[in-house]
């Protein structure tokens, strides 16, 4: 079954669970409104389509001093500055976050969902080579929800056999349910096995999201009948990013511009080059919980990105031990219809961001200079703890 999404982005009840989920929104090129710029082939060496080689207070009892108080001397008094007028700019920015999260509050993770989708999931006995996409996992023999199967996984089984050569060879016969196994050998904590019900607001589903670090958070109901958990299907950081995009017009109040809000990553980036090798790839990116490297040539421009989806790539074209390849010969293995990278400045606010996401299918944004020098990192997670949880405490007070 093909998916689909209505794009006035009502929605309605979805389909019963069948086996099988993946987020269906196309990509396309963004629009002139726009100055977010997706990377495509015409951009010459910019090109990153795979055929380029590339404060608390503490109060005391109402009327008690402390003794002491009398024996020191009293601080000269000093009047508080006047408070500054308030923008027109950041009132509209801030018009345009309540307006988001009120959104998040009466809508519920299950009008996420388009008209028709498939979700895809994994019996825990499977082996790796037949699960080669991110999924629920179900555990058959206790008729429960395991988890969610993530590049993360891919990325430690990937390690472990790298660190334990003469096991390669079993490779085909690892299955879903050892993947514990391996986190283990490796010191790697377990992911937190996060899900929510439909039926609950999405700003909780968010939260939930940001608190665990997940860009991906599973529904999950249960039946009050046989008192068994269903996985209905997984919402994705873009899918709530585009939905809000789709349906809230204040977004378009979000002007400030991202240098004023330093959203995204600028200090201590991690990048390599395109003659950097897939395993040196791979370490960066466990160490640095990241989930891409900015790939440059030697004046600082953005040739491409390293993603850890690439990582999947490799593995459905069985590389599991010439991991010495460098990035721009893993480069070169992404399908053809592979959207490009997508890139911002520093000017760009989020109205333009999230018109782009409306638009394109869009999981991070680069951030350059009028160069292309690479300037930042700005990710989905980014965007999503800034619109739940700037001025947040101004709002409750």
């Amino acid at each position: 079954m093909t998916a689909g999404e209505d794009p006035t982005g009502r929605t309605s009840a979805s389909p019963p669970p069948q086996p099988a989920a993946t987020d269906d929104i196309h990509s396309s090129t963004t629009s002139s409104s726009s100055t977010t710029t997706p990377i495509t082939a015409s951009f010459h060496h910019h090109q990153i389509r795979s055929s380029f080689p590339d404060c608390q207070s503490v109060r005391g009892h109402e009327g008690f001093v402390q003794p002491s108080s009398y024996l020191r001397p009293r601080g000269l008094s000093h009047p508080m500055a006047p408070a500054q007028p308030e923008r027109a700019i950041d009132r509209e920015e801030r018009q345009g976050l309540s307006a988001i999260r009120n959104f998040l509050k009466v809508r519920t993770s299950y009008d996420v969902l388009p008209l028709s989708f498939r979700l895809i999931i994994f019996d825990t006995s499977l082996s790796v080579k037949e699960s080669i996409v991110s999924a629920p996992l179900w555990d058959s023999k206790s008729s429960t929800f395991a988890g969610l199967l993530t590049t993360s996984d891919y990325i430690n089984v990937i390690q472990y056999y790298f660190q334990n050569p003469a096991a390669l060879d079993q490779i085909d016969q690892f299955r879903l349910d050892s993947l514990r196994d391996v986190e283990r050998a490796l010191g790697v904590a377990p992911p937190e096995t996060i899900s929510i019900d439909p039926e609950r607001p999405l700003y909780e589903a968010c939260r939930r999201m940001l608190q665990s670090r997940a860009r991906r958070i599973p529904l999950v109901t249960n039946d009050s009948q046989t008192d068994r958990s269903h996985v209905l299907s997984v919402v994705t950081q873009y899918r709530i990013l585009k939905f809000v995009a789709v349906n809230v017009s204040e977004t378009q109040k979000l002007k400030k511009p991202l240098g004023e809000l330093r959203l995204g990553s600028y200090q201590n980036l991690a990048t390599a080059s395109m003659d950097t090798p897939v395993i040196d790839m791979i370490h960066i990116l466990v160490e640095r919980s990241i989930s891409s490297v900015p790939i440059l040539n030697s004046e600082g421009v953005v040739y491409n990105v390293f993603e850890a989806v690439d990582v999947i790539t490799l593995i459905k074209g069985g590389v599991y031990g010439d991991l010495s390849l460098t990035v721009g010969e893993a480069l070169k293995k992404r399908p053809q219809d592979f959207p490009g990278i997508y890139t911002c400045s520093l000017n760009d606010g989020l109205d333009t961001i999230f018109d782009t996401i409306r638009k394109s299918r869009v999981h991070r944004l680069v951030v350059v200079d009028d160069n292309f020098r690479l300037k930042g990192v700005l990710t989905l997670s980014d965007i999503l703890q800034y619109i739940l949880l700037e001025g947040e405490n101004d709002e409750l007070s």
